[in-house]
């Protein structure tokens, strides 16, 4: 508690003049004893002793300081089942507070700041920043972080995962954007750098080593749980929550990356450098660049390879969706390279499909090529085909289909009808059709079709048009109305009682 001069002025007067005890004193000024106590005391006076009053725990105080001593790690918890079972009564909390003093101090531990050569080292880590959700898929949001120890320049990416050829991926960019590469790389042990390590034996990732000599540095991993050894890639990460991704909105992984790189080379650019505070980062940066390792002239190829095998169907399954091949192919193992951006399907050296790729989960990735070569040598297809594409685009169409079925419709026919009623009045208006027949209980496509003209109709618009025309064609502009059934009801009148049933609609 920070106390004012006036105050301590009144605690001193009132021990000196007025001989009041310390406890007297905290209770008239309405402070704490200890406060009164610590102004006595550094004026020069002694603290009062107080006597000590006898506690339930005492007569095992030998016993749990030599357990201590033997464990200094071991909780409380275990420790007052220990006691328990030696005969103490006392509550826990109580029992926790007298050993909270008798627990032996670690000897807080001193470093030396270390001094790096331009272009001699660079530190690598992950840093973690919550999820995203893409499509039906949640991702771990990860930042690539890499910082010149000498100049602090960093290079920030964000990728969906922290995969190993991500890993890579990260270090060819760094690379790529310094033009060079440090000769020195210090790691963390994390799996995508280091497999197993016992000790000082260390035995690295063989992808990483892979990477490090085709680009002639070092990697080195610091010792277990020394993330000290790695301090400015540590602090940069924190740099980087703090002052780039704190309260940033963004629309993409394209865009976030886009405002990381100009936030690299800006703000965190221009601040100064630690090694010559009289200097930028920028300014250092372009110091330490003659010094970095000249790259090679093929940079590495830091796709993720994976083999796949083709089921009946032709897709091959990767990171949890499917992606069409010709239908050639189909139970075969072909080769699979995918980066942050695309997936190509190879035999051997060539490439049969090339996607551009899916964050979520569950898809369907197609190229309409590889579609139409399948549907054209099995035209039993066509009706598959058009149940799924009207199952994604009118899913009443499904339920549609099934009560057609049970009265003996012929499927194939409802499936035409309804593809070219989507493709003449669009999704949404083919499920609200599907949905009034299905009320209706007349599943026909001549139901559904009645409902999307009464409804272009009720809205003003021309009919559809499905044919092709020119488009300085007169005819685009002629309107052509549905006439009116009315003029035909003399033909066969219905009385008007209540005893006659209800017209069927179904049609015949």
């Amino acid at each position: 508690m920070t106390i004012n001069s006036e105050l301590e002025a009144d605690i001193l007067r009132l021990h000196h003049v007025e001989h009041w005890g310390p406890h007297t004193i905290a209770r008239q000024l309405n402070v704490h004893h200890s406060v009164v106590d610590r102004v006595l005391s550094q004026a020069g006076l002694p603290k009062i002793e107080r006597s000590a009053r006898a506690s339930m725990i005492d007569p095992y105080l030998p016993f749990i300081v030599a357990t201590l001593e033997q464990y200094p790690r071991l909780t409380a918890a275990r420790l007052f089942h220990m006691v328990r079972e030696r005969g103490y009564r006392g509550s826990e909390s109580h029992f926790r507070a007298r050993i909270a003093g008798l627990r032996p101090r670690a000897q807080p531990e001193a470093y030396l700041r270390l001094k790096t050569l331009p272009g001699e080292q660079a530190q690598v880590d992950w840093g973690h920043f919550g999820h995203v959700q893409v499509g039906q898929a949640r991702r771990p949001l990860m930042a690539f972080v890499i910082v010149l120890s000498w100049s602090r320049k960093v290079f920030l990416r964000f990728y969906l995962n922290a995969l190993g050829d991500t890993f890579a991926a990260g270090h060819v960019e760094a690379f790529s954007r310094w033009d060079g590469s440090p000769r020195v790389l210090l790691y963390d042990n994390l799996k995508s750098a280091v497999i197993e390590r016992h000790g000082s034996a260390v035995r690295f990732n063989p992808a990483l080593l892979a990477l490090a000599s085709h680009y002639h540095f070092e990697p080195r991993p610091v010792a277990i749980a020394r993330g000290n050894e790695k301090g400015r890639v540590e602090r940069a990460i924190r740099y980087i929550r703090s002052s780039f991704f704190a309260a940033r909105e963004w629309t993409d992984l394209a865009d976030l990356n886009a405002q990381a790189d100009a936030w690299c080379e800006g703000i965190a650019a221009d601040r100064p450098c630690p090694e010559e505070p009289r200097i930028s980062v920028r300014e250092a940066f372009e110091q330490e660049r003659p010094r970095l390792l000249s790259l090679p002239p093929n940079p590495w190829p830091s796709e993720q390879r994976v083999e796949v095998r083709v089921p009946k169907t032709p897709y091959v399954r990767f990171d949890l969706n499917d992606y069409s091949v010709p239908h050639i192919h189909v139970q075969q193992t072909l080769s699979l390279l995918a980066s942050t951006t695309q997936v190509r399907i190879l035999v051997g050296d060539t490439e049969l499909a090339r996607h551009e790729r899916c964050w979520s989960r569950g898809e369907q990735i197609e190229n309409a090529e590889h579609v139409a070569a399948l549907v054209a040598e099995k035209r039993a297809a066509t009706e598959h085909r058009g149940m799924n594409r009207l199952h994604h685009a009118a899913p009443s169409a499904s339920t549609l289909l099934e009560q057609a079925g049970l009265r003996g419709t012929s499927l194939r026919t409802l499936v035409r009808e309804l593809m070219r009623l989507l493709d003449e009045y669009g999704a949404t208006e083919v499920e609200t059709g599907c949905r009034e027949a299905i009320e209706r209980g007349v599943p026909h496509s001549n139901a559904v079709r009645q409902c999307l003209e009464r409804r272009r109709e009720a809205r003003g618009l021309a009919p559809p048009m499905t044919i092709a025309l020119p488009e300085n064609s007169p005819a685009r502009d002629i309107v052509v109305r549905t006439g009116s059934l009315a003029d035909y009801d003399h033909i066969n009148p219905v009385p008007d009682t209540d005893d006659t049933e209800e017209p069927d609609d179904e049609p015949t």
